[in-house]
Protein backbone atom coordinates (compact mmCIF):
# COMPACT_ATOMS: atom_id res chain seq x y z
CA UNK A 1 0.00 0.00 0.00
CA UNK A 2 1.82 3.50 -0.74
CA UNK A 3 1.56 6.52 1.20
CA UNK A 4 -1.31 8.46 -0.68
CA UNK A 5 -3.13 5.55 -0.45
CA UNK A 6 -2.70 4.93 3.10
CA UNK A 7 -3.05 8.59 3.91
CA UNK A 8 -6.62 8.78 1.89
CA UNK A 9 -7.98 5.52 4.15
CA UNK A 10 -7.06 7.36 7.20
CA UNK A 11 -9.12 10.52 6.53
CA UNK A 12 -11.84 9.03 5.63
CA UNK A 13 -14.62 6.46 6.55
CA UNK A 14 -16.51 4.11 4.54
CA UNK A 15 -20.09 3.57 6.02
CA UNK A 16 -21.31 1.17 3.17
CA UNK A 17 -22.04 2.24 0.21
CA UNK A 18 -19.63 2.81 -2.93
CA UNK A 19 -17.89 6.20 -1.10
CA UNK A 20 -15.83 7.09 1.55
CA UNK A 21 -17.15 9.64 3.96
CA UNK A 22 -14.76 12.52 5.46
CA UNK A 23 -15.40 12.24 9.12
CA UNK A 24 -15.23 15.77 11.54
CA UNK A 25 -12.06 14.29 12.90
CA UNK A 26 -10.21 13.93 9.82
CA UNK A 27 -11.52 16.48 7.78
CA UNK A 28 -9.50 18.92 6.28
CA UNK A 29 -10.09 22.91 6.94
CA UNK A 30 -12.18 23.74 3.83
CA UNK A 31 -14.24 20.49 4.89
CA UNK A 32 -14.60 21.39 8.45
CA UNK A 33 -15.56 24.60 7.58
CA UNK A 34 -18.51 23.61 5.67
CA UNK A 35 -19.13 21.12 7.85
CA UNK A 36 -19.37 23.58 10.97
CA UNK A 37 -21.81 25.57 8.58
CA UNK A 38 -24.35 23.06 7.87
CA UNK A 39 -24.62 21.57 11.11
CA UNK A 40 -25.13 24.82 12.67
CA UNK A 41 -27.42 25.61 10.43
CA UNK A 42 -31.29 24.55 9.74
CA UNK A 43 -30.42 20.73 8.93
CA UNK A 44 -28.85 20.52 12.25
CA UNK A 45 -26.75 17.42 10.69
CA UNK A 46 -24.63 16.21 7.92
CA UNK A 47 -26.66 13.77 6.02
CA UNK A 48 -27.77 12.50 2.58
CA UNK A 49 -25.50 13.71 -0.61
CA UNK A 50 -23.70 16.12 1.49
CA UNK A 51 -21.85 13.58 2.91
CA UNK A 52 -20.62 12.45 -0.90
CA UNK A 53 -20.24 16.30 -1.62
CA UNK A 54 -17.96 17.07 0.80
CA UNK A 55 -15.16 15.36 -0.98
CA UNK A 56 -15.16 18.84 -2.47
CA UNK A 57 -15.55 21.53 -0.30
CA UNK A 58 -17.11 24.33 -2.59
CA UNK A 59 -19.60 22.12 -4.53
CA UNK A 60 -20.84 20.94 -1.15
CA UNK A 61 -21.11 24.73 0.20
CA UNK A 62 -22.76 25.40 -2.70
CA UNK A 63 -24.80 22.79 -2.93
CA UNK A 64 -25.73 23.15 0.86
CA UNK A 65 -26.33 26.78 0.36
CA UNK A 66 -28.39 26.26 -2.98
CA UNK A 67 -30.48 23.10 -1.28
CA UNK A 68 -31.20 25.51 2.37
CA UNK A 69 -33.12 28.01 -0.27
CA UNK A 70 -35.35 25.15 -1.46
CA UNK A 71 -36.01 23.49 1.34
CA UNK A 72 -36.88 26.00 3.60
CA UNK A 73 -36.70 29.30 2.26
CA UNK A 74 -39.63 28.92 -1.10
CA UNK A 75 -43.15 30.30 -1.33
CA UNK A 76 -44.67 27.46 -1.69
CA UNK A 77 -45.72 25.90 2.04
CA UNK A 78 -43.72 23.47 3.55
CA UNK A 79 -45.88 20.68 3.38
CA UNK A 80 -46.60 21.40 -0.51
CA UNK A 81 -42.64 21.53 -0.85
CA UNK A 82 -42.49 18.57 0.41
CA UNK A 83 -45.02 16.94 -1.54
CA UNK A 84 -43.10 18.02 -4.44
CA UNK A 85 -39.86 16.13 -3.54
CA UNK A 86 -41.45 12.75 -2.49
CA UNK A 87 -42.43 12.82 -6.26
CA UNK A 88 -39.04 13.57 -6.91
CA UNK A 89 -37.93 10.96 -4.47
CA UNK A 90 -40.14 8.10 -5.84
CA UNK A 91 -39.37 8.63 -9.48
CA UNK A 92 -35.68 7.97 -9.01
CA UNK A 93 -36.74 5.43 -6.46
CA UNK A 94 -34.49 7.12 -3.82
CA UNK A 95 -35.09 5.21 -0.37
CA UNK A 96 -33.02 7.70 1.46
CA UNK A 97 -34.27 10.49 -0.13
CA UNK A 98 -38.06 9.20 0.45
CA UNK A 99 -37.49 8.63 3.89
CA UNK A 100 -36.52 11.41 5.48
CA UNK A 101 -39.30 13.61 3.37
CA UNK A 102 -42.01 11.31 4.05
CA UNK A 103 -40.48 12.30 7.79
CA UNK A 104 -40.63 15.89 6.98
CA UNK A 105 -44.07 16.18 5.17
CA UNK A 106 -45.68 14.18 8.00
CA UNK A 107 -44.23 16.89 10.15
CA UNK A 108 -45.32 19.82 7.69
CA UNK A 109 -49.31 18.48 7.80
CA UNK A 110 -49.34 16.68 4.41
CA UNK A 111 -52.04 14.01 4.62
CA UNK A 112 -50.69 10.75 5.00
CA UNK A 113 -52.92 9.03 2.54
CA UNK A 114 -51.33 11.36 -0.19
CA UNK A 115 -47.85 9.80 0.98
CA UNK A 116 -49.25 6.88 1.03
CA UNK A 117 -50.22 6.64 -2.45
CA UNK A 118 -47.15 7.99 -4.14
CA UNK A 119 -45.34 5.09 -2.27
CA UNK A 120 -47.08 3.00 -3.85
CA UNK A 121 -47.53 5.01 -7.38
CA UNK A 122 -51.21 4.78 -7.24
CA UNK A 123 -53.17 8.31 -7.70
CA UNK A 124 -54.07 10.21 -4.44
CA UNK A 125 -57.21 11.47 -3.70
CA UNK A 126 -57.12 15.47 -3.95
CA UNK A 127 -60.65 16.02 -3.57
CA UNK A 128 -60.37 17.85 -0.65
CA UNK A 129 -57.09 20.11 -1.91
CA UNK A 130 -56.98 21.72 -4.70
CA UNK A 131 -53.48 22.98 -4.19
CA UNK A 132 -51.76 19.77 -3.52
CA UNK A 133 -53.20 18.75 -6.65
CA UNK A 134 -51.67 21.58 -8.93
CA UNK A 135 -48.78 21.08 -7.05
CA UNK A 136 -48.44 16.86 -7.29
CA UNK A 137 -49.65 17.38 -11.15
CA UNK A 138 -47.12 19.86 -12.19
CA UNK A 139 -44.05 17.97 -10.30
CA UNK A 140 -45.12 14.34 -11.89
CA UNK A 141 -45.61 15.91 -15.45
CA UNK A 142 -42.17 16.98 -15.02
CA UNK A 143 -40.24 14.16 -13.75
CA UNK A 144 -42.27 12.22 -16.30
CA UNK A 145 -41.68 14.10 -19.23
CA UNK A 146 -39.25 16.48 -18.39
CA UNK A 147 -41.82 19.34 -18.72
CA UNK A 148 -45.05 20.39 -17.96
CA UNK A 149 -48.24 21.24 -19.73
CA UNK A 150 -49.57 25.08 -19.99
CA UNK A 151 -52.34 24.24 -17.78
CA UNK A 152 -50.19 23.29 -15.10
CA UNK A 153 -47.86 25.55 -15.04
CA UNK A 154 -50.42 28.32 -15.04
CA UNK A 155 -51.95 26.74 -12.31
CA UNK A 156 -48.91 27.08 -10.32
CA UNK A 157 -48.22 30.60 -11.42
CA UNK A 158 -51.45 31.97 -10.87
CA UNK A 159 -51.46 31.03 -7.25
CA UNK A 160 -47.84 31.57 -6.05
CA UNK A 161 -47.16 33.75 -9.13
CA UNK A 162 -44.06 33.37 -11.18
CA UNK A 163 -41.82 33.45 -8.67
CA UNK A 164 -43.52 30.29 -7.60
CA UNK A 165 -43.50 27.97 -10.67
CA UNK A 166 -39.34 29.10 -10.87
CA UNK A 167 -39.35 28.01 -7.13
CA UNK A 168 -41.21 24.30 -7.79
CA UNK A 169 -39.02 23.83 -10.90
CA UNK A 170 -35.97 24.32 -8.99
CA UNK A 171 -37.04 22.04 -6.28
CA UNK A 172 -37.51 19.12 -8.60
CA UNK A 173 -34.73 19.40 -10.42
CA UNK A 174 -32.39 19.99 -6.70
CA UNK A 175 -33.93 16.77 -5.99
CA UNK A 176 -33.28 14.98 -8.97
CA UNK A 177 -29.86 15.92 -8.31
CA UNK A 178 -29.96 14.64 -4.69
CA UNK A 179 -31.82 11.30 -5.72
CA UNK A 180 -28.94 10.91 -8.40
CA UNK A 181 -26.40 11.48 -5.97
CA UNK A 182 -27.72 8.90 -3.32
CA UNK A 183 -28.62 6.23 -5.58
CA UNK A 184 -24.88 6.31 -7.35
CA UNK A 185 -23.19 6.54 -4.10
CA UNK A 186 -25.26 4.07 -2.61
CA UNK A 187 -25.26 6.21 0.37
CA UNK A 188 -27.11 4.16 3.41
CA UNK A 189 -29.90 5.47 5.41
CA UNK A 190 -29.15 6.68 8.87
CA UNK A 191 -29.48 4.71 12.03
CA UNK A 192 -33.48 4.44 12.75
CA UNK A 193 -34.25 4.59 8.90
CA UNK A 194 -35.24 1.54 7.82
CA UNK A 195 -38.39 2.62 5.21
CA UNK A 196 -37.65 1.09 1.54
CA UNK A 197 -39.75 2.12 -1.82
CA UNK A 198 -41.52 -1.25 -2.68
CA UNK A 199 -40.24 -2.76 -6.13
CA UNK A 200 -37.49 -3.19 -8.55
CA UNK A 201 -34.80 -0.86 -9.11
CA UNK A 202 -34.23 -1.59 -12.73
CA UNK A 203 -36.10 1.60 -14.37
CA UNK A 204 -37.78 4.43 -12.41
CA UNK A 205 -41.47 4.33 -11.04
CA UNK A 206 -44.16 5.52 -12.87
CA UNK A 207 -46.38 8.08 -11.07
CA UNK A 208 -50.18 8.31 -12.44
CA UNK A 209 -51.55 11.78 -13.36
CA UNK A 210 -54.00 13.12 -10.56
CA UNK A 211 -56.27 13.95 -14.11
CA UNK A 212 -56.90 10.37 -13.86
Amino acid sequence: MNDQTNHRQNDVSVSGGRISFPTPETMNAAQKDVYDQIVSGPRGALVGPLRAALHNPVLADRWQRLGQVLRFETSIPTHLNELAILVTARRWNSDLEWSIHARDADRAGLAPSIVAAIRTCAAPDFSDDEEASEVYEFAQQLVQGGDVADQAYRAVASRWGEVGAVELTAVIGYYSMVAMTLNVHRIPLPAGMTDRLPGTRDSLAILPSSNG
